[in-house]
């Protein structure tokens, strides 16, 4: 997903602009301080005090000039109009955190506004249309069958979430003056792998055909997540 995201990126935007970037959820900044070494401004936000520090104990062991370039601020991403102005950032990030929301509408139009004219959205969802998959491949028949009429599902941590379907987040998207310019799944060949689990033998030929995958009709649109990328009007 690293990949799609510079891809993005580097096709909007001059190479060499530092650029303000928004990450709302950023967990523990390994997105945020990916692109801050590469000389972005980042902003972060959390509400998980634990998320939280462990994002600063990492930005802590960094080069000086790489930590001015974070600011962590603790918040909920629904909140963005209270801390930013609009048109504030050039990029903002939204990965993984619409699942946990019950209605996404608001949240994604409070992300679309504080984006300046021309900036990158960058979503990262559950695919609703595609989540039957997994009970399935797991042989769970029961599972797979009251997937398909259903975005709500639970997660690997337990809790009861929800998907988003590619063809209504277009809908959203338009709607709030960010439109859908380019899309690809992620997790198209891996899903059924354990989060903890060892890097397999050829590690670099399953990531080419993940990325090869997540690009390419019809296998990108059963990937486990939607790497959706909308352009502010």
């Amino acid at each position: 997903m690293a990949r799609q995201l510079d891809e993005q990126m580097a096709g909007r935007f001059p190479v060499g602009q530092r650029l303000r970037v928004l990450d709302v959820g950023m967990g523990q900044g390994t997105q945020a301080l990916r692109l801050a070494r590469v000389g972005h401004q980042v902003t972060g936000v959390e509400q998980d005090a634990r998320m939280i520090t462990a994002a600063r104990q990492a930005l802590m062991a960094e080069p000086e000039g790489i930590r001015e370039r974070v600011r962590i601020v603790q918040g909920d991403g629904q909140d963005t109009g209270v801390h930013f102005l609009p048109g504030s950032f050039d990029v903002v990030l939204c990965h993984g955190v619409l699942m946990y929301v019950a209605d996404p509408d608001p949240l994604v139009a409070g992300l679309a506004r504080v984006l300046a004219p021309g900036g990158l959205l960058s979503l990262l969802v559950r695919n609703g249309d595609a989540l039957a998959m997994r009970p399935g491949l797991a042989g769970d028949w029961s599972g797979a069958l009251a997937a398909f009429d259903s975005t709500a599902y639970t997660n690997r941590l337990g809790l009861q979430v929800r998907a988003d379907r590619l063809e209504a987040l277009t809908t959203t998207l338009a709607g709030i003056g960010a439109p859908l310019h380019a899309w690809y799944g992620v997790r198209v060949f891996t899903d059924q792998a354990a989060d903890d689990a060892e890097a397999p033998a050829g590690l670099e030929a399953l990531l080419a055909a993940e990325e090869r995958a997540g690009r390419t009709d019809p296998y990108r649109g059963v990937a486990a997540l939607l790497h959706l990328c909308g352009v502010r009007g």
